[in-house]
Order: C-alpha cells, then structure tokens, then sequence
C-alpha cells in the first residue's frame, strides 16, 4: 500500500490442506502464493532449504517469515535462510521501514529495542507487534479464490529433506514444592540459612 512493494508472494510448506491458509493470505492482500507439498512437518533446515530454492526461482528483494514456528518454537528457519542465502537479517522485527534499497528494522532485543540497517535483499523475521493482520473482507475472500496457487513437490525442487534431528525424549518438568509464608524477615532470613541453604 505503500508501494514499497509491488508484488507479495506467500509460500506455504506442508500438506494439502494448508491452500486454505494460503487463500487466506491472498485475500488479506497478497497477490499470488506458492505450496510446496510435504509429505511430514520438515525441520527447519529443510524449511530453509526449500525456500531458498523458492527465492533463487522467484528472486524476491525481501522475505519476511514469523520469528519461530509453533509447532517446535525452534525460532531457526529465518536465521538459516539468511545464512544459505548470505543475505543480511533483521529478526524479531517491531517495524520495518524500506526506502533507497535497504531495509531499516527496529527489532527486540532483552534490553528494550534496536534499530539496524540492511541492504536489500534482506530476511526480516517478524515479531508479534510488527502489524495488526487486516481481516479478510468476503469480498476479498471471493477474488482470492481466482488469485493463482502454484503447486509445487519438494522433489521438483531438488532439496534434501531428510531429518536430522531425533527426539530422544520428552518429560514434564519436576515438581516444584509448595510455598511457605513467613512471619518476619528474621524467619525468612533462617529458612534461607538453615533449609534452602542459599546464604
């Protein structure tokens, strides 16, 4: 809407069903997507890999992605993608301002905030609090449905997906004991002495 951009591509790597989602998508704005069918979750290298192959055929001058994936939380895939890519990376972006080919991101940090400057093409991974989704009008809903969805196979791609990673285990952390109230600052000042042994 800013004209910063003049065409959005969304890609989606998954299973058939995930069309809906991409339908979604375009009838938030975007203007054509492309699925890439898999036949399990793919590990984010894979992920990475696959949208590489999707960048060098596509040869966008950004690619945003959500800062982690909610299946695992891994939060990899942007900063891998950056890397295969050798492009610069802005994560966890709070706002994003484009302008005379380079990309200026406000991004999270512990601390408060950080601004960084990048060339374009540039991967931007996306914070919770870079936008507001608009919401998809039935209108909107209806021309997403004549928008074009590529369909593609990770095997059309050439992209070894092969897991790497095994979960070994998975187990609920230790039960924590119930707290006490204290009377004093005295009584608190032994049960840190004498029980929990802390000073």
């Amino acid at each position: 809407e800013k004209g910063a951009a003049t065409e959005v591509v969304v890609v989606s790597i998954g299973v058939q069903q995930a069309q809906d989602t991409l339908r979604t998508a375009m009838a938030m704005g975007a203007d054509r997507a492309i699925l890439v069918l898999a036949e399990e979750s793919p590990e984010p290298l894979a992920v990475a890999k696959v949208l590489k192959a999707i960048v060098a055929k596509e040869e966008p001058g950004m690619v945003i992605l959500g800062k982690q994936a909610i299946d695992d939380d891994m939060n990899a895939t942007g900063q891998m993608l950056a890397g295969l890519l050798g492009w610069g990376q802005g994560t966890f972006a709070g706002k994003v301002e484009v302008a005379d080919g380079s990309v200026r991101v406000s991004r999270e940090i512990d601390g408060g905030t950080e601004e960084v400057s990048l060339k374009l093409p540039a991967v931007i991974t996306a914070d919770l609090r870079l936008n507001e989704p608009r919401y998809a009008s039935l209108p909107n809903i209806m021309k997403a449905r004549k928008k074009p969805l590529e369909t593609l196979n990770v095997a059309d791609l050439g992209v070894d997906t092969t897991r790497r990673l095994t979960v070994v285990s998975v187990a609920e952390p230790a039960q924590r004991a119930a707290g006490v109230k204290v009377g004093s600052v005295a009584d608190l000042v032994e049960k840190l002495r004498n029980e929990a042994k802390v000073i």
